[in-house]
């Protein structure tokens, strides 16, 4: 029986909350996405749980909506950038040699400039649609997974084990997906809660920059760009998505300290 730490409950609790609020949103939603019900920034009542925004949209049903947007963004970004970040870093800690260089030193150079700016000028001369912020923070964010993955590789590779599937005759694709993957999940999976945690946190910066999701679609950052100035006159309406982002990178750090926990002490154990 498996035996979950109550930091871990707290954290599965609120990630499934966020998840399933993120799935079901048009029908958790007591109203519309961007439909206008009330006036500008009316208190919290039976009507409006959590009032309206600057235009008199639901506050509610734009943080679940803004939810669905930030958290669909995040994962697909996450994603992408491990598929790409992890199968590059492993085929140059396999190939090694000039292949091994080239990349390196490729990545070095992206790494270079810093992620907030390269996003910034790309999307200043680019249509910012969901599908290229996607594409754009998930090849960024790759960069720091492939470093992770060489490194990891690389101490792979040495093995007996793998030593052993060369001197076989098994293929570069074998020896990535079936020799050092199953061995390199341990510190992937640590990474990818973190990476997750960052693409939310960069994806809520670049709407609340401008360059994000655009209206009237509803994301976290935008929420709080839109409602920025209330704060000034003591409305809450841009606290509520900031307590969501914070609310979401903790609990998904929690589950994936345990899963880190875990998945190293069932690697030591069959050691």
């Amino acid at each position: 029986m498996i035996r979950i730490p109550p930091a871990a409950l707290v954290g599965l609790f609120f990630t499934t909350l966020f998840f399933f609020c993120a799935i079901f949103a048009p029908f958790i939603a007591p109203y519309g996405m961007a439909e206008v019900v009330g006036d500008v920034w009316e208190p919290s009542s039976s009507e409006f749980l959590l009032g309206t925004d600057s235009i008199g949209r639901d506050l509610l049903s734009r943080m679940i909506y803004g939810g669905r947007t930030t958290i669909f963004i995040a994962t697909a970004a996450t994603i992408l950038s491990f598929v790409t970040g992890a199968t590059l870093g492993f085929f140059a800690a396999v190939s090694g040699g000039w292949v091994d260089q080239a990349l390196s030193r490729f990545i070095d150079l992206i790494m270079s400039i810093p992620s907030l700016i390269f996003a910034l000028v790309v999307l200043s001369v680019m249509p910012t649609t969901i599908l290229t912020l996607i594409v754009l923070m998930g090849l960024l964010d790759s960069t720091r997974v492939f470093r992770l993955a060489r490194a990891v590789a690389v101490d792979i590779t040495v093995m007996d084990y793998v030593e052993a599937a060369r001197l076989r005759g098994e293929k570069i694709g074998w020896i990535i997906f079936r020799e050092t993957l199953p061995n390199a999940l341990s510190p992937l999976v640590a990474e990818m809660g973190l990476r997750f945690i960052f693409m939310v946190l960069f994806v809520s910066t670049l709407s609340f920059l401008g360059l994000g999701v655009q209206p009237p679609q509803a994301d976290w950052g935008g929420i709080v760009k839109e409602n920025k100035e209330g704060i000034n006159y003591g409305i809450q309406a841009a606290l509520y998505p900031a307590y969501a982002i914070a609310a979401l990178c903790i609990s998904i750090n929690l589950v994936a300290d345990w899963i880190l926990s875990r998945t190293t002490s069932l690697k030591g154990g069959r050691g």
